[in-house]
């Protein structure tokens, strides 16, 4: 199987693996939370993993550990909502863990262009005492968003701005200005199962779970010390590797538009982070495409909505027509995507695409 799937999710780097094993062996045994040698070990592995991923955030700020980014971005919306006064607005690109939060909101969402660019903040669409939800990078089409401007226009009106960082953590820089972030540790090679919020300091923000007052009384629930401790390896590699992985996408990203002349970008090709390729061609069948070359890893958007058979919310929002929705899919790669493999992807690809008599 050759994987092109990354903003799906990532391989677990060994790394990652690594400094899991020992919270996952009798050695490692321990409730963070306890008071015993055990358990204060156990602490200390999820606070050195908190320093080792907000190394990668803005500084002046908190994170809290969830169960992953979902949880996060319905904890920001749901409690950041209580905590102020006026509405709530987001981007109509957002990710389903935020836009469907956005929907039971009554939220205005936002317009984006047709190359899936959020368009200027309308001083008359941003609310007052608010919150805006403004993802970094987009998980179907790569784009990146002008989240700065965003979060000048909602503080401009005394509010707060929500950073879906997910697809851009330890990928992009991330713009001051985001008063919640919310990231997740399986996009950067961690483990799945676990994601954080970073809170700006001065922000307060309710709790969304209640029980154990774990987190800084922020966050009920145990928390793992295996995921964790992988979570913050995954991000002192990122941090380690950025320029690097950096540069390798970049290659791939020009070696797939060489591969692929004919097909039509969805998306910025300029305003976007390089390893992610949304395209789509005239006569081609997406979900047959992705039968016929079954022996690489692809998707037609979001995994989350890519069984439900229905056409991309994102791809609808920047105006492309159901046809070409349908005929549209998602190419990722990263870190471990070889040169060869994803030659060998692509060309299985096109391979496939001739099945559909499309040359």
């Amino acid at each position: 199987m050759i994987y092109l799937d990354y903003q799906a999710t990532t391989p677990l780097a060994p790394e990652a693996r690594d400094a899991m094993l020992r919270w996952l062996s009798a050695d490692g045994l321990g409730n963070p939370s306890s008071t015993h040698k055990a358990g204060r070990a156990a602490a200390a592995a999820v606070e050195v993993a908190r320093d080792q991923v907000a190394a990668l955030l803005p500084k002046g700020g908190r994170v809290f550990f969830t169960s992953g980014a979902t949880e996060a971005l319905n904890w920001a919306l749901f409690s950041g909502a209580r905590a102020m006064s006026g509405g709530v607005a987001g981007l109509s690109i957002e990710h389903a863990a935020s836009l469907q939060c956005l929907e039971r909101l009554n939220a205005t969402i936002l317009p984006v262009d047709s190359d899936g660019v959020a368009l200027p903040p309308d001083d008359a669409s941003i609310p007052e005492r608010g919150i805006v939800a403004a993802m970094l990078v987009n998980n179907e089409v790569g784009t990146i968003q002008p989240v700065a401007d965003f979060a000048a226009a909602a503080h401009a009106k005394n509010g707060l701005l929500l950073c879906d960082a997910v697809q851009g953590y330890g990928r992009v820089a991330i713009p001051d200005g985001p008063d919640l972030i919310a990231i997740s540790a399986h996009k950067i090679h961690g483990p799945m199962g676990i994601g954080a919020l970073w809170v700006k300091d001065g922000v307060d923000l309710p709790p969304f779970m209640f029980g154990g007052a774990q987190e800084q009384g922020m966050r009920s629930g145990t928390v793992s010390p295996a995921l964790c401790a992988g979570f913050g390896a995954a991000a002192a590699l990122a941090a380690a590797r950025f320029d690097a992985d950096a540069e390798h996408v970049g290659r791939l990203w020009s070696l797939a538009l060489d591969m692929l002349p004919e097909w039509t970008i969805n998306g910025d090709a300029a305003r976007r982070y390089h390893g992610n390729l949304n395209i789509r061609r005239e006569g081609v069948n997406g979900l047959r495409l992705m039968s016929d070359a079954r022996d690489v890893a692809f998707s037609l958007g979001s995994a989350c909505g890519s069984g439900s058979g229905k056409v991309s919310h994102v791809l609808r929002a920047m105006g492309v027509s159901e046809a070409d929705a349908r005929a549209s899919i998602r190419l990722g790669w990263g870190r471990y995507t070889s040169e060869q493999d994803l030659r060998d992807g692509i060309q299985a690809i096109k391979d496939a695409a001739r099945l559909q008599g499309v040359n």
